[in-house]
């Protein structure tokens, strides 16, 4: 009997592999699983809420995002507009301060000049003024710095300068040239008063 059931379990095997063209049941699914959609089933196109949602929120973040824009070009403009008012103010308070300056004034031992290179400046001529408070108070500073050309002519000349600057401590205002290129010009410490 033991060899007859053996039999039977040996026949039912090589049936099922036979039957499968040579796969293993379990490659099959079994009955009641979902196989694979049917592509041809959709459209596409998200449902219309969806897609009104969708859109809806781009045009959203598209506003923001121009807003945002708009904003900070306007925070940019009105802080350029400052410093140049602040460094209009301060020019006219240093040629102000220089109007009745004999010589050269007190404090060119206290002020130093460097060169910007032009592909730093935009292609401007222009000079870094270092002011130094080397006394023991608080100091106000006016400088003129005048652009020479090759014979020695003053062709510009523009007013810097620092205020209540504390014993120590040091601004660098820059002097810009609204010249040309050429000719070329040479700047020069023409005056530097502390009052």
């Amino acid at each position: 009997m033991a060899s007859t059931l053996g039999s039977l379990l040996l026949a039912g095997g090589v049936a099922a592999c036979a039957d499968g063209g040579g796969q293993s049941p379990a490659a099959s699914p079994p009955a009641g699983t979902p196989g694979t959609p049917n592509a041809s089933s959709f459209s596409g196109s998200p449902p219309s809420a969806m897609a009104s949602a969708a859109s809806s929120a781009i045009r959203s973040a598209r506003a923001s995002a121009s807003a945002a824009a708009s904003s900070a070009s306007a925070r940019a403009s009105e802080f350029e507009a400052s410093v140049d008012a602040e460094t209009q103010r301060r020019s006219a308070a240093a040629q102000k301060a220089l109007k009745d300056v004999k010589g050269r004034g007190n404090a060119l031992s206290e002020v130093g000049m460097t060169g910007i290179p032009r592909a730093q400046s935009g292609g401007v001529l222009a000079v870094l003024v270092t002011i130094t408070n080397k006394t023991d108070r608080e100091a106000s500073y006016a400088v003129q710095v005048d652009f020479k050309d090759s014979a020695g002519k003053v062709v510009e000349t523009r007013y810097v300068g620092a205020e209540k600057l504390k014993p120590g401590k040091k601004e660098q205002p820059i002097a810009f040239s609204h010249q040309p290129p050429e000719p070329n010009l040479t700047p020069f410490l023409a005056k530097a008063q502390r009052y």
